[in-house]
C-alpha cells in the first residue's frame, strides 16, 4: 500500500533523489544519440568561427536532461493514479513528491527547456516547443495519445528521433538544415515507431485491463511483431537507396548490411515476441541506431562534396 500525505513517514517536501528519479536519466540516451546524429549530419553546414563544440554540448543537454527529462515528469504526473496501483513506490504515489510538486517540476523543467532551446536558435526553439506539445499530448487528457499504439508510439518516435535529429542539425547549421537531412531524420523517426512497439509486448494483459490499445492488443502478438519489424525495416532500406542516389554508396552499403543483420535477428524475435522483445531491443535496436550514425556521417560527403 502506498503512503498517504497524512502518513508521518511521508516527506512534506519533495526530495532531490525523487526529482532525479522522475527525470529518468536512463531514457535520455535515445534523443541524445539522435541529436548527435543530427549535429554530425550538418557539420558541413557549420558556419566558420562558430564555437560549435560548446553549442553542441548545450544541445545534448537540451535533448536529454532537459526535454526528455521534462517529458518523463509529465508522463509520471498524468500516470500517477495508474502508478498508485501498479508501481506504488514511484515518487508521486509513494509521497516522495508530495502534493502538486511533480506537476510544478514538469512546468518548470519544460519552461527551462524552452528557454535554452530558443537561446540556441529559432528553429531549435520551434522544434523543441513541438516536442513539448507532443509530450503533453502523449500523456495528458483529453488526447492522451499513449492509449493508442499507433498515435502514442508515433508521438514518442517523432520527438525522440526525428525532432532530436532535426534539432542537432539546426544547432550546427545555425538555421534550417538541408532538406535531405530533414527527410532522413523523418525516415528514422518512422522506423523508431517499430522500436517503440517492442516495449508493448511486456504488459499486454495490463493494457487490455486499462483499455490501452497497443499494437499487440489491437492485432495480436504475432501480427504486431511483424508490423514492428516492417516499420523498422522499410525506412532503413529507403535511407540506403537515398544515400546511394546522393553519392554516398559506401555508407549506403554499410546501412544495408546492418539491415541484413537485423533481419536475421528479427526472425528469432518473431518466433517469440513476448519473450525476446527485450533481447531484440538490446541487439537489433543497437544495429538500427548504429545505422543512424553511419547515415549522419554520409552527409559530410554529400553536402561538402
Amino acid at each position: 500500500m502506498s503512503r498517504s500525505i497524512a502518513d508521518p513517514s511521508t516527506p512534506l517536501r519533495p526530495s532531490l533523489s525523487a526529482g532525479i528519479e522522475l527525470l529518468k536519466p536512463i531514457t535520455w540516451f535515445a534523443p541524445m544519440w539522435a541529436f548527435g546524429c543530427g549535429a554530425i549530419s550538418a557539420r558541413a553546414m557549420a558556419r566558420p568561427g562558430d564555437d560549435t563544440l560548446w553549442i553542441v554540448l548545450a544541445g545534448v543537454v537540451l535533448a536529454g536532461p532537459l526535454l526528455c527529462g521534462a517529458s518523463q515528469v509529465v508522463n509520471d504526473w498524468y500516470d500517477r493514479d495508474v502508478d498508485a496501483i501498479n508501481e506504488p513506490n514511484r515518487p508521486i504515489p509513494s509521497g516522495r513528491m508530495p502534493g502538486r510538486s511533480a506537476f510544478h517540476l514538469a512546468l518548470f523543467w519544460t519552461g527551462l527547456s524552452l528557454a535554452v532551446a530558443f537561446a540556441l536558435g529559432p528553429w531549435v526553439g520551434i522544434a523543441s516547443a513541438l516536442g513539448c506539445l507532443l509530450s503533453f499530448a502523449y500523456s495528458a487528457p483529453p488526447l492522451r495519445l499513449k492509449r493508442n499504439g499507433w498515435w502514442g508510439n508515433a508521438a514518442v518516435a517523432f520527438a525522440y528521433e526525428g525532432l532530436a535529429w532535426f534539432t542537432g542539425a539546426a544547432v550546427v547549421a545555425g538555421g534550417l538544415p538541408d532538406a535531405r537531412i530533414i527527410f532522413v531524420a523523418y525516415l528514422y523517426s518512422i522506423g523508431a515507431h517499430g522500436i517503440m512497439t517492442l516495449n508493448d509486448f511486456k504488459a499486454i494483459e495490463g493494457d487490455v485491463a486499462l483499455g490501452v490499445r497497443t499494437l499487440p492488443v489491437q492485432y495480436g502478438v504475432e501480427a504486431a511483431a511483424l508490423i514492428a519489424c516492417a516499420v523498422m525495416t522499410v525506412p532503413q532500406l529507403l535511407v540506403t537507396l537515398l544515400l546511394v542516389a546522393w553519392g554516398a554508396p559506401w555508407h549506403g552499403l554499410v546501412v544495408a548490411l546492418l539491415v541484413v543483420l537485423q533481419l536475421g535477428l528479427m526472425r528469432r524475435f518473431v518466433a517469440d515476441p513476448r519473450g525476446r522483445a527485450p533481447w531484440y531491443n538490446a541487439t537489433g535496436t543497437s544495429l538500427y541506431v548504429l545505422g543512424m550514425m553511419v547515415a549522419a556521417f554520409a552527409f559530410g560527403g554529400i553536402l561538402g562534396g
